[in-house]
């Protein structure tokens, strides 16, 4: 059993989410309890994860989007996720960009490993904070390839937007939704962007600078960075950990 004072500092130094500009209000969000003893890891807090939490015993929730904002979302929602949470015992903390981005256990540096990338750097800037990173493949590959490894490690079905006839060289990696930074991955003639989102709103503009785009679903990308996190938690404080599992297929 661990302290749930102890596992927040650990998170928000490890994390360092008071440096990291969001719409996310990262951190400890509800408070209901001082042990820990069980962790639930997930994507989205929401009442069906928190079912699942509650079933599966947890003291904690770990997800990447949290359910506290500026501004605020899903107000009429909000209500009645807290009323739970307060009723089970069941704590939140949530980890929103800082969890993008971090350099080890962030989304799309393992995304970016997971490709086996060469000289990755940071790429993707959001509120002038770059969240994710830009690789180089040691050898050039297709897109079918790239779409056969991210679908057998992350369970999904990528997206395929072939612009040009060209073997993928460079990459550029934003999970969830990147349709904002595709306009750097196109500045810095890259071959690809992988994303989780399909861009329909940037559709044009990547066909027009002939940049391929794979869109490996937003859920399936956002998976990696909370499910790192378990080990961790798990040698560091000897608390058991679980991954709940609500996907949209989205």
């Amino acid at each position: 059993m661990a302290s749930l004072l102890a596992i927040t500092r650990f998170l928000n130094k490890l994390l360092d989410i008071r440096n990291i500009p969001d719409n996310s209000r990262n951190g400890m969000q509800v408070n209901c309890r001082n042990d820990v003893k069980r962790i639930g890891f997930c994507v989205d807090a929401s009442l069906e994860v928190f079912e699942l939490a509650k079933k599966k015993k947890c003291d904690l929730i770990i997800a990447h989007h949290g359910i506290l904002w500026k501004p605020q979302r899903y107000k009429k929602n909000l209500e009645k996720r807290i009323s739970y949470l307060k009723k089970n015992k069941i704590s939140l903390y949530g980890a929103h960009l800082p969890l993008d981005k971090h350099d080890k256990y962030g989304n799309n540096i393992l995304l970016a490993n997971f490709l086996g990338l060469k000289n990755i750097k940071e790429f993707g800037k959001y509120n002038r904070v770059a969240v994710g990173f830009m690789g180089v493949f040691p050898k050039p590959i297709s897109l079918v390839s790239i779409k056969r490894l991210l679908d057998k490690k992350l369970r999904t079905n990528s997206y395929i937007k072939k612009n040009n006839d060209k073997l993928v060289k460079t990459i550029g990696i934003i999970s969830g939704g990147g349709n904002s930074v595709i306009e750097e991955a196109i500045d810095k003639r890259l071959d690809c962007f992988l994303t989780g989102d399909k861009l329909h709103q940037v559709y044009g503009y990547a066909k027009e600078s002939k940049l391929n785009v794979v869109s490996a679903g937003h859920y399936a990308t956002e998976t990696v960075g909370v499910k790192a996190l378990m080990p961790l938690l798990k040698e560091r404080f000897g608390v058991e950990t679980v991954f709940l599992d609500a996907p949209t297929n989205l």
